[in-house]
Order: C-alpha cells, then structure tokens, then sequence
C-alpha cells in the first residue's frame, strides 16, 4: 500500500463557535494518528458558518473510519467527512 492525500471537513455547530478551538483540537486527533504536516483552509458556507478543511498524508493501509469517529466527537463539531482522498505519488 502506498500513501494518500486526505481532505477532511469538519463543520462547527454554529457561525458562533471559536474555530481556533476545534482547529487545534483535530489538529491533535490527526497528529496521533499520522505524522504528516498538516494544511488547515477555511471555508465560508452562510451566514457567518465556516467550515475547516484540514488536508494531510495518510497510510492507505489504515484505517480512517476511527479517525473521523474521534473527529466528529470534538465538542461543538456538527459533522467531519472526507471529501477528497487521493493516492500520492512519489
């Protein structure tokens, strides 16, 4: 197996959360289970909702559905999903 590229994102409850706060708790989550370097975009949705997406390499031999699990139990988090993944090349 080789190594892919993942765009997770994860969306606040409300435009009201502190988005510094949930970043750097998935930036945590993400950081046990790759050592990847880790690219955090964000993304208006409406009225004042951002979305985080946080792009990182990913061993395809694991496993990411206990990943998204620890994701989506971050307080204050509504939903995280993978929205891209991608074999890297190289």
């Amino acid at each position: 197996m080789g190594t892919a590229i993942i765009k997770m994102k994860i969306m606040p409850t409300s435009p009201d959360i502190n988005l510094k706060e949930i970043e750097e708790k998935a930036k945590g989550i993400i950081k046990e289970q790759t050592n990847s370097d880790i690219k955090i975009e964000k993304e208006p949705i409406a009225f004042g909702l951002t979305a985080l997406h946080f792009l990182f390499a990913w061993d395809e031999s694991k496993d990411t559905d206990n990943l998204q699990d620890k994701l989506k139990n971050i307080p204050e988090v509504s939903s995280a999903e993978i929205v891209d993944f991608r074999r890297a090349i190289g």
